[in-house]
């Protein structure tokens, strides 16, 4: 099966350049594109695709917070972001709202087939511009004071439940997901939160106040 690929960007110019790049890879197909965030969602949360590749810059829903519900409705989709700023803060804001990879478009054609790729494989991408020594400090700055802000809101929903004696089954007929997609809700939570195993995320919950 190839790798579905949905792009986002509000510039026709981009987004037709792309398409080509991208499907210049026999294994590799742009199954959909869209200048906005809300129909991209939308087809997203239907369609389920591989990989969703999205401008941070959009009209009205921006590509973060596109980003962001892409996140918590196709746990399984990875997230890929094409930006002109380089710096830390964006990177971050990305990463945090579900993002595996960021791409300046001043180079993102030379490097946004592997950073598909990279991403598919469940691994992190950021343009070879960006310093990764800098974001590591400015994550561990923002991240130091309060851990729960790494997760998204369907994860924090998805660590109540889990905590709470829910099992895999049971959470995903209540959000209407696949028990799948919880397994990758609860290894993703379990990543953030630095946590190992499910008596170590019950005392977590413990300390955080999400749980008695």
């Amino acid at each position: 099966m190839p790798v579905s690929i949905v792009l986002v960007d509000d510039h026709a110019v981009v987004r037709d350049g792309l398409r080509v790049l991208l499907e210049l890879e026999p294994d590799f197909k742009v199954a959909a594109a869209f200048g906005e965030a809300g129909a991209a969602v939308r087809y997203c949360a239907e369609a389920n695709p591989d990989v969703a590749v999205l401008d941070v810059s959009l009209p009205g829903v921006d590509g973060i917070a596109a980003a962001r519900q892409i996140h918590d409705l196709c746990a399984d989709t990875k997230l890929l972001m094409l930006s002109m700023h380089a710096g830390s803060e964006y990177v971050h804001q990305a990463l945090s709202a579900g993002a595996s990879g960021y791409v300046l478009k001043e180079s993102a054609g030379a490097e946004v087939v592997e950073a598909v790729r990279t991403v598919h494989a469940g691994q992190r991408f950021l343009s070879r511009k960006i310093s990764p020594q800098a974001f590591e400090e400015y994550s561990r700055q923002r991240g130091r004071n309060d851990p729960l802000a790494r997760l998204s809101a369907r994860e924090r929903q998805v660590l109540k439940l889990v905590v709470e004696g829910s099992t895999s089954n049971e959470i995903a007929a209540l959000l209407g997901v696949s028990p799948k997609s919880i397994d990758t809700y609860r290894s993703r939570l379990m990543v953030k939160l630095e946590v190992g195993d499910l008596p170590a995320l019950v005392k977590f919950a413990i300390r955080h106040g999400i749980t008695s």
